[in-house]
């Protein structure tokens, strides 16, 4: 397990990334943690004491990565930009598993499944994981209406987060 004590930080205006909050693990940590290519890669272990697991680190082109620290790794550390945090995370090795709801609705839906299955892994992923992040019922079945809906239009998870917000 890697551990290290490091900073909270924050993209300016950084394309799709503009505004996340994050932390870099560098190539030499990426190394020591046994990942030795510049393709993205999941961790689990804990940032202070919150757990975390199926956790993406991103490459940043330069050898580096970084682990965006979504709102709700936030809240549960009580932590933003300039923080100090403790890290230890470790290569995550298991496979992820995708929404038993989310695949039994696109399985009534050919062309949306077919779709689906094409998507890299970690993006069949993002779809996923941000339906089982719903914390009602409700919306959980709003979020699986959007990407439905958005599978049947061909969009990547991105565009259809665009395209709600408008």
């Amino acid at each position: 397990m890697l551990s290290f004590t490091t900073e909270i930080l924050k993209f300016g205006k950084q394309g799709e990334k503009t505004g996340w909050s994050y932390i870099i693990v560098s190539g030499k940590q990426a190394i020591a943690l046994g990942h030795s290519s510049k393709k993205s890669f999941r961790v689990k272990g804990f940032v202070d004491n919150y757990a975390i697991t199926n956790v993406a680190l991103l490459p940043m082109g330069d050898g580096s990565f970084i682990l965006p620290l979504n709102i709700a790794i936030r809240r549960a550390i009580k932590k933003n930009y300039g923080a100090k945090l403790e890290v230890r995370i470790e290569l995550d090795v298991a496979e992820p598993t995708i929404s038993k709801e989310l695949l039994e609705c696109l399985s009534d839906e050919p062309s949306a499944l077919q779709y689906f299955t094409s998507l890299p892994k970690s993006h069949q992923n993002y779809y996923s994981k941000w339906v089982e992040s719903a914390k009602t019922v409700s919306t959980k079945t709003r979020r699986i209406s959007l990407a439905l809906a958005a599978m049947e239009r061909k969009m990547s998870f991105s565009e259809m987060m665009r395209a709600s917000k408008e």
